[in-house]
C-alpha cells in the first residue's frame, strides 16, 4: 500500500510495487513524481527526512535537511527584521531577501538522499524508478484543486504570496501561469520539458551530475550571477545523514521517529505529556480535550524554540526533553490550570507547505518520508525546470539563538515521519506536510488511532486544531459550542475558514495482516492497495 497527497505520485509508487519493486523503490518513484506534479511543495532541490524499516535488516533514517551555504553568516540579515510568523515558521525581513529569490536558497538536499536510500535498499534499477516522473514532466499533468489553491494563496504578514513565487522566474511564468499572468486553473495542463531532460540526465548519470557535473555548474553559475549564496563547493560537499531512530513509547506502543533538526523529539515530548491524561474519558475534541492537548503543544513549542536546533551546532538536551519525569511535571502544571506563554517577536500568521508519503510492501518493509521546499524560493534556473527550496527563510536572523544562521547548519523543521510498533511489528506508518503544524497533525492522528480507536481514514479526516502560539487555532469543523466554552475560560480562539488544515496527515495502519490506509481529504491524495 502507498498513501500520498498526489494521485499521480501514488499511482507511480503503486506501479513500482506491482512490477516487483520494494517500498524504497516505490517511495522514491513517488517522490520524483511529487516533484513534478506538486512543484512548489517538493522537488530534487528540496530537503526532508525518510524512515526505512526492513524487518530483520535495517531500521533508520536518511535525514537530508538543507544546510546554509558556506557564504552564510549569523548576522547577515540581523538589521532587516520586521516580524516573526505567529506559528514560528520563519521571519519577515525587509525586501523579503530570505523569503523570495536567490538569497532564500539553501543547499539542495533531496536528490542526493533519494539516491543514497536507493543504493542502500532499492531493488529495481535507478533509471527505472525515475521513468514515471520523466513521463509526467514531458507528457504533462493537469492542475488539481489543491495545487490551484496553493498557487493562488495570497500570502500573509509580509510573506510573498505563492502566485509571486511561481511568477518570479520566466520559466515559472511560462510553466505555471496563464497568458494573463494568473496561476493556471484546475484542469489546465503543465508540460515541463526542461525538467524532463534534467531527470533523464539524473537517470543516466546519477546524482553526481546534479552535485558535481553539468547541472551543478549551471546552478553555481546562476547563483553567482544573481546574488545567491550557493557555490560549487556547497553542492559537492552535501551528503545526507544516516541516523538511528529516536525512540519513545505511548500506552504500550513504541514510537520510532527522527532526530533534530527534525520534529520527532517534539512529537515524543508531547506524547509523553499526554500519556498522563485519560484522553478517551475527556472525549474527542471536547473543550477539556482541547485545553489539555493545546497546552501540551504550547509547552513543546516553547521547548523547541529554546533548545532544539541542528545538533552539530546546538547542544540539544535530549535526556530532559525525552524524560517521562519531565513530562509528568508538565502534565501536573496543565492539570492544575497553569497556562504557558509562547514568546514570539511580534505577531504573524501560520504558513503551510511540504508533502509526504507512506509505503508498506509485501515483505513488511515500511517507508515514511516527508520532503519539502520549505517556503519555495521562486527561483528556477533557466533550462533546468525545477524550483529551489527557500529554507533560509526559517533561520533565525538574530545571532545567538538555537536556529540562528551558520555556514553548514540546518534549520529546525517540524517534519516527523514516524513508525509506531505494537510489540515487535509495525502498526502505524505516518507523517504529514504542513510546516510548523506537522508535528501537531501527526500527534492528533496518533491519538485518534490509539486513544479513540479510529481507522486510518477516520484518524486523518477528523477535524484538527493547533496551538503553536498563545492562541488556539481551530479548523471550521470544530464545534462553536466547544470554542465558546474555551473563550469563556479566557482562551483566544482563531477559527480558520477551512474545514481541513493543520497539516495533511497520510498514513497506513497494519492490523491483523491487513493494511488500512488513509489520505487526508483536505488534499487531493489517495491510499492505493496493491495485490501481491
Amino acid at each position: 500500500m502507498i498513501a500520498a497527497p498526489q494521485p499521480e505520485a501514488a499511482d507511480a509508487g503503486a506501479d513500482i510495487l506491482r512490477i516487483g519493486g520494494n517500498a524504497v523503490d516505490a517511495a522514491i518513484a513517488c517522490a520524483f513524481v511529487q516533484g513534478v506534479v506538486d512543484p512548489l511543495m517538493c522537488g530534487i532541490a528540496g530537503f526532508g527526512s525518510m524512515a526505512v524499516y526492513a524487518p530483520g535488516k535495517h531500521h533508520g533514517y536518511f535525514d537530508f535537511h538543507a544546510p546554509a551555504p558556506a557564504a552564510a553568516r549569523p548576522d547577515m540579515w540581523s538589521d532587516l527584521i520586521i516580524d516573526e510568523t505567529r506559528d514560528g515558521f520563519g521571519f519577515v525581513l525587509k525586501g523579503q531577501v530570505n523569503d523570495l529569490g536567490y538569497g532564500s536558497v539553501a543547499v539542495p538536499a533531496s536528490l542526493r538522499a533519494y539516491e543514497a536510500a536507493h543504493r542502500a535498499h532499492g531493488r529495481l534499477p535507478w533509471s527505472e524508478i525515475i521513468q514515471p516522473a520523466i513521463a509526467y514532466a514531458e507528457s504533462g499533468w493537469t492542475v488539481r484543486p489543491h495545487v490551484h489553491w496553493f498557487w493562488s494563496d495570497e500570502g500573509e504578514m509580509g510573506r510573498a504570496p505563492n502566485h509571486a513565487r511561481i511568477a518570479f522566474s520566466k520559466t515559472g511564468r511560462d510553466l505555471y501561469c496563464r497568458a494573463d499572468g494568473a496561476p493556471k486553473r484546475v484542469g489546465d495542463k503543465v508540460v515541463n520539458r526542461d525538467l524532463g531532460q534534467v531527470l533523464r540526465l539524473i537517470a543516466r548519470d546519477g546524482a553526481d551530475v546534479f552535485y558535481k557535473g553539468e547541472i551543478a555548474h549551471a546552478i553555481a553559475d546562476d547563483m553567482k550571477a544573481k546574488g545567491g549564496l550557493i557555490a560549487l563547493g556547497d553542492l559537492a560537499a552535501f551528503q545526507p545523514k544516516l541516523a538511528q531512530p529516536i525512540w519513545g513509547d505511548y500506552r504500550g506502543y513504541k514510537i520510532s521517529t527522527n532526530h533534530p533538526p527534525g520534529g520527532g523529539l517534539m512529537l515524543v515530548e508531547m506524547l509523553n505529556i499526554l500519556e498522563n491524561f485519560d484522553l478517551a474519558s475527556l472525549g474527542h475534541n471536547t473543550a477539556a480535550y482541547l485545553r489539555v492537548v493545546s497546552e501540551t503543544m504550547k509547552r513543546a513549542t516553547s521547548d523547541k524554540d529554546r533548545f532544539v536546533g541542528d545538533p552539530d551546532f546546538v547542544q540539544v538536551p535530549f535526556d530532559r526533553l525525552l524524560s517521562k519525569d519531565y513530562a509528568s511535571t508538565i502534565a501536573e502544571d496543565i492539570r492544575s490550570g497553569k497556562r504557558s506563554t509562547v514568546t514570539r517577536l511580534r505577531g504573524g500568521f501560520p504558513t503551510k507547505d511540504t508533502t509526504h508519503l507512506s509505503v508498506v510492501d509485501k515483505d513488511g518493509c515500511c517507508v515514511s518520508m516527508t520532503h519539502s521546499l520549505g517556503q519555495p524560493s521562486g527561483v528556477i534556473t533557466d533550462g533546468l525546470g525545477f524550483m529551489y527550496n527557500g529554507c533560509m527563510a526559517v533561520f533565525d536572523p538574530r545571532p545567538g539563538h538555537a536556529n540562528s544562521i551558520a555556514p553548514g547548519k540546518s534549520r529546525f523543521s517540524s517534519i516527523c515521519p514516524s513508525i509506531l510498533f505494537r510489540g515487535e511489528r509495525p502498526y502505524l506508518v505516518i507523517g504529514a506536510p504542513g510546516a510548523t503544524q506537522i508535528a501537531m497533525g501527526v500527534l492528533q492522528a496518533i491519538l485518534n488511532v490509539i486513544d479513540f480507536g479510529m481507522t486510518m481514514t477516520e484518524a486523518v479526516s477528523a477535524p484538527r486544531f493547533s496551538s503553536t502560539s498563545d492562541a488556539i487555532d481551530v479548523s471550521n469543523r470544530i464545534s462553536r459550542h466547544v470554542t465558546r466554552e474555551l473563550e469563556g475560560d479566557g482562551c483566544e480562539i482563531i477559527r480558520s475558514p477551512y474545514g481541513f488544515g493543520f497539516a495533511a496527515v497520510h498514513g497506513i495502519r497494519l492490523v491483523d495482516g491487513r493494511l488500512d490506509g488513509g489520505a487526508d481529504p483536505g488534499h487531493d491524495g489517495v491510499a492505493f492497495g496493491v495485490s501481491s
